[in-house]
């Protein structure tokens, strides 16, 4: 299992919100990019990058900042979502150099647009499940749909999605520890490689998460950033519980 540093872009600072509410933000850098090149000195191994003035637009909106943050982060991977609702924006960002994008809204209400994007760039697309309780959250986390997360989740296996994001949004920007229950059980159900996030605040989350059959990786922000978690020793830690 790997960690991996988010960077969560809001009128071109880096930012945390509590449980996805605009109105609880908390703003760690005014420049993203010496944010993203700050965890590639510290050796991540993977970068996720989400465009929030996106997902609340329905519509990219940070596409130039992202395109800066992917070159130079190079060779790392990146992972990057948000406002990714149709098949151009969805473009836009694998144009970037971006490795994978991230698409959640569009994803759960749309099943034909998950199965044509999903074929259209193999292995190129995760699928965003963020719950709120059994539910679906999408647009930002401001609306709930009716279907379950084991729902989109079978979708997202069944399309052929490269991975399952998993995000318990009660406990995102908290440090109060992830949802481990369910996200082994959507681990178990699924059958497809999971990436884990959402509450994590000290190692001892990510050894928990990385028990987890099927858990491949856990997205960890706030934490990296008040210093709760330091890079290389959890990636450390974790690599030795394995």
């Amino acid at each position: 299992m790997i960690v991996i540093p988010a960077i969560d872009l809001r009128d071109g600072r880096c930012v945390r919100l509590r449980q996805g509410r605009g109105d609880q933000e908390t703003v760690f850098s005014d420049d993203p990019l010496e944010a993203a090149l700050r965890w590639k000195k510290l050796g991540a191994a993977r970068l996720h990058v989400v465009d929030l003035d996106g997902a609340f637009a329905g519509e990219p909106r940070q596409s130039a900042l992202i395109t800066k943050i992917v070159v130079a982060m190079a060779p790392i991977p990146v992972e990057v979502g948000g406002g990714l609702r149709d098949f151009r924006a969805v473009e836009s960002v694998l144009e970037t150099g971006a490795r994978w994008a991230v698409v959640g809204t569009r994803a759960t209400r749309d099943a034909a647009f998950l199965r044509d994007v999903c074929r259209l760039h193999p292995d190129r697309i995760v699928v965003a499940v963020d719950a709120r309780g059994l539910r679906v959250a999408v647009e930002g986390w401001t609306a709930v749909v009716d279907d379950t997360v084991m729902q989109v989740g079978a979708r997202a296996r069944d399309a052929g999605a490269a991975a399952l994001l998993f995000t318990d949004v009660s406990r995102d920007g908290t440090e109060l520890g992830p949802n481990v229950e369910d996200t082994a059980a959507l681990a178990r159900e699924i059958g497809m490689p999971v990436l884990a996030s959402g509450g994590v605040g000290r190692v001892e989350d990510l050894k928990k998460l990385a028990a987890i059959p099927g858990v491949v990786g856990v997205v960890v922000g706030r934490a990296l950033y008040t210093g709760a978690i330091d890079l290389r020793e959890a990636q450390s830690a974790v690599a030795a519980s394995a």
